[in-house]
Parts: structure tokens; sequence; C-alpha cells
């Protein structure tokens, strides 16, 4: 079968591998139709992911359609669209036995650790698999798993019905996480530097946005919030001077979501989460999000078909990379078709 193959940084290549089989008795065979490039990808193929190693076939972001079962599946058959978790953990360690595995001691995700699902199969076993109720497009299979982004995001900042909601970028994490928050109930103020992601933002949903390179962001939160500051900060520019910028935004017993990875340390003072007896949390990947975010794809919710800025033949992956890297302002989601031409 034909894959997409980072050999080494800045090569990339469509490749013959193997098809793969059922090995054991709870794999789901899928016919992959679809996947998302994300940044980690970019990442991966610029030479700039700390957390893979090559060469690798890429794709954390895909679906498609079950070919084949093993004997003990019972959730799936032959025929159903799905979308397909890319986080593997160990079941045993302490993350795992307290419901965590997203954090796992020994987490691997799908196209970053270990081999992805830019390719025309892929096997996971049963519990990755996540099941569409209803027909489905097949090239938006793939864009379930950004918005279990959004949702994990969600969750860890405890975002409900009448929660004000800061979130700090308006890229494709960032658009995920606020039709999350707005699913959720929540109003949103979203903020950038790109004006034509802010305008994509308010077509998508946001109560408000800002631009922050025009904008005084701390006047326009008083406004936003009546003067008592903003409750909730979701920060997606993931900078240490973002992280630092949220911190100081929030309002007393206000709560940050942090989602960067950055190795570079922030410089925040402590008083600051003391006195207002902040809670910051971390949100890395999606904890069990599949279902709720498929739920918001088939009752309209959630909108993936507005997150795709264009699709691509796979065979074509060099041009949609360039796209990406050329055009960033322009693209929130690029999505690859595996179809044949």
């Amino acid at each position: 079968m034909k894959a997409i193959k980072v050999t080494e940084p800045f090569k990339v290549e469509i490749v013959d591998v193997p098809k793969p089989t059922i090995q054991k008795k709870d794999d789901v065979l899928v016919r992959i139709t679809s996947g998302g490039i994300c940044g980690s990808d970019i990442g991966i193929y610029n030479g700039t992911n700390s957390l893979a190693t090559y060469p690798r076939l890429i794709g954390h972001e895909f679906g498609g359609i079950v070919t084949e079962i093993g004997e003990n599946v019972t959730s799936v058959k032959v025929g159903d669209k799905v979308a397909v978790d890319p986080v593997r953990s160990c079941g045993h360690c302490y993350a795992c036995r307290i419901g965590r595995h997203n954090v796992c001691s020994s987490l691997e995700v799908m196209g970053v650790h270990r081999d992805g699902g830019f390719a025309e199969y892929v096997t996971a076993p049963e519990s990755n698999i996540h099941l569409f109720h209803k027909d489905f497009d097949e090239s938006l299979l793939g864009l379930v798993e950004p918005f279990t982004i959004g949702v994990e995001i969600n969750r860890r900042g405890q975002i409900s019905k009448g929660d004000k909601v800061l979130i700090m970028g308006s890229g494709p994490i960032g658009i995920c996480a606020m039709q999350v928050a707005k699913r959720n109930g929540a109003q949103v103020i979203m903020t950038d530097l790109v004006k034509e992601r802010l305008e994509k933002a308010e077509s998508m949903g946001a109560d408000e946005t800002v631009l922050v390179s025009n904008e005084n962001l701390e006047e326009r939160l008083m406004k936003f919030t009546d003067g008592e500051g903003i409750p909730v900060v979701v920060d997606t520019v993931c900078i240490p001077s973002s992280f630092e910028q949220a911190v100081q935004l929030a309002c007393p017993a206000g709560r940050v979501v942090c989602i960067g990875l950055k190795n570079q340390p922030s410089q925040i003072t402590m008083a600051e989460i003391t006195k207002k007896e902040l809670t910051i949390v971390g949100s890395r990947l999606n904890n069990n999000c599949f279902d709720e975010v498929i739920a918001g794809f088939e009752d309209g919710t959630l909108k993936p078909e507005q997150l795709m800025t264009k699709a691509y033949n796979y065979k074509d992956i060099m041009e949609a990379l360039t796209m990406i890297q050329e055009h960033p302002q322009d693209v929130l989601k690029i999505v690859l078709k595996f179809e044949d031409r």
C-alpha cells in the first residue's frame, strides 16, 4: 500500500509499505479516507518536533471505513465510518490507573512516536476506534482528532454554561476550543495578530475578537466581562510571554489552561497565582473525547467543514505542505484525501 513517509527533515516521500493485517483479536483494519495535517506534522517535516524519530509514517488526524475486524470486536462492523484515536498508552502506570491515559508515562502517539495514519490502511485496537452513527462526509472523518483537543481543553478548564472565556490565538486549536466552549454554553472572546484569522473565528462562532496589535486587550476584556475580569484563559499561542500574559489577565479565582510544549522558562511571579488563587492546568492530547466530538459533528454544533481550508490528494503532500508554510494566514486545516486518481 501507499503511505507518506518523512525519511529525514525536509524529505518526504510516497512509499510502498506492507498493508497491515489483523494480528490481535481486538484489532480493526481501517481503509483511510482522509487525514488532517497538524502543526506537529509540519514540525516532523522541518525537523523541529523533538518528540519524533525518523523515518516516520506521519499523520495522527485520520479516519476512514472499517474493512476487517478481529474476532472479539463488537462495537464496529465492516463498512462503518470511524475516526481513530492516535493515543496509545500502557494501561498500568499511575496516570492510566486514574483514568488519565493521555499523559501515560510511556505514551505513544501514532504518527509521532510510532507510524501513523497517512496511509491507505491502518490497524488499531477496538478501543481506539470510534463510530459515526450517521452517514458522514468521508473527507471530514479525519478532523475529529483536532476537535478532541478542544474538548480536552474545555474539560481541563471546566468551561461550562455562563463562563466567559478568553482564547489567545485563533489557529486551528483555538477555533476548535472555541466551538466546543460555545457548544457548552460559554461566551468566547478570541485574539490574534492576523486579521484574517479573527474574521474566520467570528464566522465560526466567536462572540468577539481582538486584533492585539491594534487594540488594548485588557480594556476589551473589562468591557467583555462588565468590569469583572476574565475568569477563564486558554493559551494556544504557546510561547513563554503568552503564558505570562494569561496568568496576568486571569481574574481572581480564575482558571488558566496551558497547552504549550516549549522548553523555555516563563517568568511568572508566584504571588500573582497565590493572591488570585488561580487554577493553572495543562491540557495534552485527549482523554476519551472522540465520541463527544462525533456527536457534535452529527448534531451540527461542531462544524468541521468550516475548519477545512482545502483538500488535496495525498500524493500532492508537498503542495499541501507548501501551502501551509507559505500562506499560514489563509490556512486553518489542510485535509489529505486518500483516494486513487
